[in-house]
């Protein structure tokens, strides 16, 4: 019952012109195709360099998960926050160390990016990049001031994720780090 009272007190979302969604869709796969000259074309033209889709996600966290290291460097130059959530709470920074976009990485730590970029659930960027064995990314991290001994909601290290996917190289990684 509480969620019908929840929902009866939302606020009406406003229809959306059908050319302004056109705009706002181009402009999103702009980031996506990291076309950097663009993206700071739509930005000196208004378009707001913190713009958010759908599911949360800026044109910096598309720009970072599809690994465009130009697009990244131009939008943080021109405002872009490095440490914007998306609606499951996850940084720019953990999704390319989900992907292995170590260029990207470095670009957003010069920019301001937390390192750690831990999501709601604890889950920090190092331990992602050790669940998939990205050891460059690892390194950069730690050597950044990642915590290889930081625990999510559940306890789990970086060392525990990476043992638990059964990462090759990560695990001696970690194990030396925390010495």
């Amino acid at each position: 019952m509480s969620d019908d009272l929840d929902k009866s007190k939302a606020a009406p979302q406003p229809d959306i012109d059908p050319d302004l969604q056109a705009v706002a869709t181009e402009v999103f796969d702009l980031a996506r195709r990291g076309d950097a000259l663009m993206l700071a074309a739509v930005i000196e033209k208004g378009v707001p360099p913190n713009l958010r889709n759908e599911k949360g996600d800026s044109l910096l966290m598309l720009a970072s998960y599809h690994g465009h290291v130009d697009a990244v460097r131009t939008l943080a130059g021109l405002g872009a926050d490095p440490n914007l959530r998306n609606d499951n709470g996850q940084t720019p920074i953990a999704g390319a160390a989900f992907k292995g976009f170590r260029e990207v990485i470095e670009t957003l730590l010069a920019a301001g990016a937390d390192v750690e970029g831990a999501s709601p659930d604890g889950r920090t960027a190092l331990m992602i990049a050790a669940m998939f064995n990205r050891t460059e990314i690892v390194d950069l991290l730690i050597a950044h001031g990642a915590n290889p001994q930081a625990r999510d909601a559940s306890g789990v290290t970086p060392l525990d994720a990476a043992n638990r996917m059964g990462a090759p190289d990560t695990p001696a990684q970690l194990a030396k780090a925390r010495s």
